[in-house]
């Protein structure tokens, strides 16, 4: 009886984890994530990240508008991952109450990014992105180009730049992909 109830378990185990593009744990790699600031264009913002003893990604830091900053963003590069049959990216993220962008790039050599925002309430939230509703932008312009249609991504990020200086603070469970 173990032996058939195994069969039937492992595929179903198996299949979820193709929608996974990131679970954090306490024991997660997160060699691949890097925080990217302002201080590249000559800002003074300041961001960290860090695995916490919950086993949560722990993105934080301050914002600041000197020398024409104002944003941090935290970006996850990997292979080449198929979205192909996915239509949303699942969030489950707890933030600070602020305004938060998603970003995702088909390559990660390419200098725009797909982008949706979300706002946080202060609470554990799942928030549902729709694929094809994200908008290309290069450096907070939106470019004339079509909304994100790809069958594999190799970058995601979250950003925030709300043009105004501020302390942040989001904590990340997961990242996946939905049907």
């Amino acid at each position: 009886m173990q032996k058939i109830y195994f069969l039937i378990i492992l595929p179903i185990l198996m299949a979820t984890q193709d929608n996974i593009i990131f679970d954090f744990t306490t024991n997660a790699n997160t060699s691949n994530w890097r925080v990217v600031d302002d201080v590249v264009m000559g800002g003074k913002s300041n961001g960290d990240f860090k695995l916490n003893k919950d086993g949560f990604g722990e993105y934080s830091g301050k914002i600041s508008l000197e020398n024409n900053g104002g944003f941090s963003s935290l970006r996850y590069r990997f292979k080449e991952k198929s979205i192909k049959g996915f239509s949303k990216v699942i969030l489950k993220i707890k933030g600070d109450g602020k305004k938060y962008q998603f970003r995702i790039k088909k390559d990660s050599n390419d200098s725009h990014s797909y982008i949706s925002s979300f706002s946080t309430n202060g609470n554990w939230q799942t928030i549902e992105i729709n694929l094809s509703e994200m908008y290309p932008a290069f450096r907070g312009r939106v470019l004339d180009m079509e909304n994100l249609s790809s069958d594999s991504i190799e970058e995601v990020a979250f950003l925030i730049g709300n043009k105004k200086e501020e302390d942040f603070r989001l904590y990340i469970d997961k990242i996946s992909l939905e049907k």
